[in-house]
């Protein structure tokens, strides 16, 4: 059947496993289909190859039968268009294509609240900083040897202006059963009848080696379809949050089987509100516990969420980032789970570590107006507990006193946060006058840090010394508690002004949400008086701890999952910082989970 030299030379490589196969007349068909794919004039490498290949199909415990011939050989079909790639790669493409693989893929798509993705055919928003996102999403690739395949259903196909299909830059799969579809163009172009044969065609040689990732865009038969079949890895949603009329539907996303883990912020274009969220599937089923499947590492854990949250190797280059508030969660639950049991000045006890829920918003705003006013007086800030101002009741249930300064009027916190910001060196400076109580004016006295850090940002932008610092150890005996959020530097580039605070101290359950919340309002107000767009909140945390008393809650907490940020609305008639009252602040599509208590420890 062929020459004796070639086949010794192919069974050379065999081991005596082969003899499991059932009939050598089998093996000898086998060997022959593999020749006359991938044999050229004899090379021996080539016949090495055919060795290496029944090495893996018999490692593998494929059986070999008469009725697989006809699958291998146009399994191998394109193999021999590939013989300068190494065998390694050539081996490997063709084991995929016997084991029935299927390639998993992405869904991208923009959909309204209630799931509208269309109405009369066509897109019922015109949201150019999508198309990018599209664009940029489905066409770039970790290696530049490689491109994408955009797989869509025949409407959708036939929504694409003419001159720009096929889509560039990508290999476009059209789905349709019409034995009559006709395409003006056969490049980069492949017609398949049905996502299972399309997702085997892609497994298999050539695409398995040519195509990085694969990315479904549409239209609703093939999202019903697609949208939460096994193989969808993950999802890449514009979520449209204007209300907008459509006719056409997809089926909402599971969220018992995918996570959020990328949310931007909102963008307003063409008077539609909108953001991008990606999520990605955690669970095999519903009914599944959080696989670890695809790397995410994520398990049950004492009843918890484990959130070892890594870059998934699978996603776009474009999504590099994830969900910010991940970061946080992450370190809550890296501090309860590794974090070193110490005491603390409160007696509650901690779990710390070092170098590393709903946010009561109209606290965040009057506390911060009041840091601003420069006042130590917690009386005219509504909120009488202010996190990181410890103040607690009497023994006597009498009222209010500060921590360790007893015989201080009600309420007279000593030269706090805003006192430092407006009026830093008072007590220094004019000995004679020295800080008194709340009652004095010290209008004029000391140095005015807050108005300093603006006049720089707006007349010296590229100064490095944008400094807001609430920490003056010669002060500090005054204060009711040191300042836990302490120094903050701000930074101006290409329109934006960015912040970054470091903490000294930080109580990861009640403080930290709030702190992010109150520097990242301060950005953007400091942001708007200058003329200037907020850029990046840096938050530099020295001693990172839980009180005991909050592990409960805060694994509770874990199980939430983050939604997309809102948007917060400045007065544009407001441009001097002393001027702000909180009716001058909005905050737009808040829509934060139920609350969790936390008790504040003193």
């Amino acid at each position: 059947m062929f020459g004796n030299h070639w086949f010794a030379v192919v069974f050379s490589g065999v081991p005596s496993s082969l003899s499991s196969f059932s009939s050598l007349s089998v093996v000898s068909d086998l060997l022959l289909v593999l020749r006359k794919s991938l044999l050229c004039d004899g090379e021996f490498f080539h016949m090495r190859c055919c060795a290496h290949i029944l090495n893996l199909i018999v490692q593998d415990g494929m059986k070999v039968a008469h009725t697989s011939l006809h699958k291998i050989r146009e399994s191998i079909k394109h193999v021999k268009d590939f013989t300068a790639l190494p065998k390694e790669l050539v081996v490997q493409s063709f084991v995929n294509s016997l084991s029935n693989q299927q390639r998993t893929y992405q869904v991208v798509v923009a959909a309204t609240q209630d799931m509208g993705i269309g109405k009369d055919g066509k897109l019922p928003w015109r949201l150019p900083t999508d198309l990018k996102f599209f664009k940029e999403i489905t066409m770039k690739t970790s290696d530049p040897g490689k491109k994408n395949a955009v797989l869509m259903g025949r409407k959708t196909w036939e929504s694409i202006p003419l001159e720009y299909r096929p889509l560039s830059g990508r290999l476009n799969v059209v789905l349709t059963r019409s034995g009559s579809f006709d395409i003006a163009t056969a490049e980069n172009v492949v017609i398949c009848g049905s996502m299972s044969s399309v997702l085997e065609l892609l497994a298999a040689s050539p695409y398995s080696l040519s195509i990085e990732k694969v990315f479904v865009i549409g239209g609703a038969q093939i999202f019903r379809e697609a949208l939460n079949a096994p193989g969808c890895e993950a999802i890449h949603i514009t979520e449209i949050q204007s209300s907008i009329e459509c006719d056409t539907f997809m089926p909402p996303v599971d969220s018992t089987v995918f996570w959020p883990w990328y949310s931007s912020f909102p963008k307003v274009e063409n008077n539609i509100r909108y953001s991008f969220t990606t999520y990605v599937r955690v669970r095999s089923s519903a009914t599944e516990p959080p696989s670890q499947n695809n790397d995410p590492s994520v398990d049950n854990n004492s009843d918890s969420i484990k959130f070892e949250i890594k870059n998934f190797s699978f996603l776009p280059k474009t999504i590099f980032e994830r969900h910010e508030e991940y970061i946080y969660l992450r370190l809550v639950q890296d501090i309860i789970s590794e974090g070193t049991t110490k005491d603390d000045r409160t007696g509650t006890g901690t779990l710390s570590k070092f170098g590393c829920q709903k946010v009561f918003w109209r606290g965040v705003v009057e506390e911060l107006l009041w840091f601003i006013s420069g006042s130590t007086n917690a009386k005219m800030y509504r909120r009488w507990v202010a996190l990181g101002l410890m103040v607690i009741k009497d023994v006597d249930g009498a009222g209010f006193r500060v921590v360790g300064l007893t015989e201080r009027e009600e309420g007279d916190l000593g030269p706090v946060y805003g006192f430092q910001w407006r009026h830093f060196g008072a007590s220094s400076l004019f000995p004679l006058l020295n800080f008194t109580d709340m009652h004095n004016d010290y209008s004029g006295q000391g140095f005015d840090q807050l108005l300093d850090v603006i006049n720089k940002i707006k007349h010296n932008p590229d100064d490095r010394r944008i400094i807001l610092s609430a920490w003056n150890p010669a002060d500090l005996k005054l204060m009711a508690i040191p300042p836990c959020h302490m120094f903050a530097q701000f930074y101006v580039a290409n329109g934006e002004l960015s912040c970054q605070m470091y903490q000294r101290s930080a109580d990861m359950g009640l403080g930290v949400p709030f702190n992010i919340a109150s520097y990242a309002l301060l950005t953007c107000m400091i942001a708007h008086v200058c003329d200037l767009v907020p850029g990046d909140f840096i938050h530099v945390i020295g001693d990172a701890h839980v009180y005991c008393n909050h592990v409960k809650p805060l694994q509770e907490q874990l199980n939430n999952l983050p939604k997309p940020f809102p948007t917060l609305k400045i007065n544009p008639k407001k441009k001097d910082i002393d001027s702000f009252v909180a009716a001058d602040f909005k905050l737009i599509g808040y829509d934060p989970h139920q609350k969790i208590d936390m008790k504040l420890a003193v």
